[in-house]
């Protein structure tokens, strides 16, 4: 199972970016799935969270300004970012709680390889 973040990039302060990512291998199901971000230098923090039933949760720093969404066919989750601030620099990480064909019979949490967002002033 792995997951494969895309959508990073460069803006300017004002604009828009959607991320995508994408779980693939043995999957069985997935529960919750989110983005968290880690800027130079801090703790890598929650963002939103979205559970398999579509109930979302955000931090407070980016309510009304990002969205969480997911596509349960195609095993994707998408945060809209509209409105960035330099401050939403970082790397975004999407996780998901995925139970696996061939796991140990529980969901794991799985991380994927982290996309820049790069907010100029």
């Amino acid at each position: 199972v792995q997951l494969q973040a895309s959508g990073g990039g460069l803006v300017q302060a004002g604009g828009s970016l959607r991320l995508s990512c994408a779980a693939s291998g043995t999957i069985f199901s997935i529960d919750a799935m989110g983005w968290y971000r880690q800027a130079p230098g801090k703790q890598r923090e929650l963002v939103a969270t979205i559970s398999s039933g579509g109930n979302t949760n955000y931090a407070d720093s980016v309510k009304g300004r990002f969205r969480i969404s997911r596509d349960n066919a195609k095993n994707t989750v998408y945060l809209q970012m509209n409105s960035l601030k330099p401050e939403d620099t970082a790397v975004y990480y999407c996780n998901a709680d995925i139970l696996s064909v061939y796991g140990n019979g529980w969901y794991e949490d799985y991380w994927g390889q982290g996309t820049l967002v790069t907010v100029s002033s």
